[in-house]
């Protein structure tokens, strides 16, 4: 057991809620705060923050709604994934020196139970490949073609978000298990371009340069047979009325109505779901954690063997988290964003 270390700081950095956003969060919606560093107590560890994760589900954690997970408190510290080392411990089961993953970001000290830690082997991974490709991040990819929307040996499929730290994966490992051509979605020619010379993609789609349906229709001429959804909107409308008979959607992110103020309209072709006999099916990652370990094991090794591959957007410094944040709903990324702490 490692006592308290007295050249650890003493004051910490870390992003609190100011306000709830209406719409499209502002920069005034967050509050860098100063606090103090406390000693750990039995059972506690001390981490000094490296990487944390920002994703889109923080923005419906912003509202005071029901959801699957609990509201963020105003006045209070945000929290999320990230990962650091160890700098203090009084639990026998996690060292100074170890590298842990967690869920209290948004800030450059985290004081936490041992149980709240998990230690990661980083001696074949970075440590922030633990918060998107070995991750939930890439997990969900891993889960939405293989179980919410299974990929089928010659299958067509379409991923929106593609160039997203979820979408990019999910492309990725559709093909890997079985698919004969993968479209993608994204904002811009670089975007686009990374789809296709970076991720594998067969083909991509810039939705700012066109209506959606026509880009599809050109890409995928036979029609898609699965669809992973991170956007919605117009790119489940799109890919509903692109659906073979019998075709599976993976309902992953809704992200262009995250900053709705009023209700968002459905697909005005939803019935083509029942006429050609769709599925469409949720998923929540939250339910599925259990697995994840397995998961990471085995993306680990397709990171070795370079059959899977990703990317990753930094931004510098915990002051600059809500900004990274904002560039997140506005799809300022390619691949996972990240700050670097």
């Amino acid at each position: 057991m490692t006592a308290y270390t007295a050249s650890t700081p003493a004051v910490s950095r870390e992003i609190h809620l100011a306000a709830r956003p209406h719409g499209t969060p502002v920069p005034g919606d967050f509050r860098l705060v100063r606090t103090e560093v406390p000693e750990p107590g039995d059972g506690q560890v001390l981490v000094r923050n490296t990487w944390m994760s920002v994703d889109p589900y923080m923005r419906g954690r912003m509202d005071d709604t029901p959801s699957y997970v609990a509201p963020f408190e105003v006045g209070r510290v945000l929290e999320g994934h990230a990962v650091g080392e160890v700098v203090a411990s009084r639990s026998p089961a996690v060292p100074v020196g170890a590298t842990v993953a967690h869920f209290a970001g948004w800030r450059e000290y985290a004081l936490l139970a041992a149980a709240d830690v998990t230690v990661l082997d980083v001696t074949d991974s970075r440590p922030q490949d633990h918060l998107h490709v070995l991750g939930q991040t890439g997990f969900t990819g891993y889960l939405a073609v293989t179980e919410t929307a299974p990929v089928r040996q010659g299958d067509v499929v379409f991923v929106s978000g593609a160039a997203g730290a979820v979408g990019s994966v999910a492309g990725q490992l559709a093909r890997k298990f079985g698919a004969s051509r993968v479209v993608g979605s994204a904002g811009g020619p670089d975007k686009t371009r990374a789809l296709t010379e970076e991720f594998g993609f067969d083909a991509a789609l810039d939705h700012r340069a066109g209506p959606l349906a026509e880009q599809l229709a050109e890409a995928a001429p036979d029609g898609i047979d699965v669809y992973v959804d991170n956007v919605g909107g117009d790119h489940l409308q799109a890919a509903i009325g692109a659906m073979n008979s019998g075709g599976r959607v993976a309902l992953v992110g809704m992200i262009s109505g995250y900053n709705a103020t009023g209700p968002v309209p459905g697909p005005a072709n939803l019935y083509d779901a029942v006429l050609r006999q769709l599925t469409l099916r949720g998923l929540l990652v939250t339910a599925h954690l259990d697995r994840l370990p397995d998961y990471a094991a085995r993306a680990a090794r397709w990171l070795g063997d370079g059959s899977l591959r990703t990317k990753e957007t930094v931004v510098e410094g915990v002051e600059h988290a809500p900004e990274a944040f904002l560039g997140v709903l506005s799809g300022a990324n390619t691949g996972k964003m990240l700050v670097r702490l």
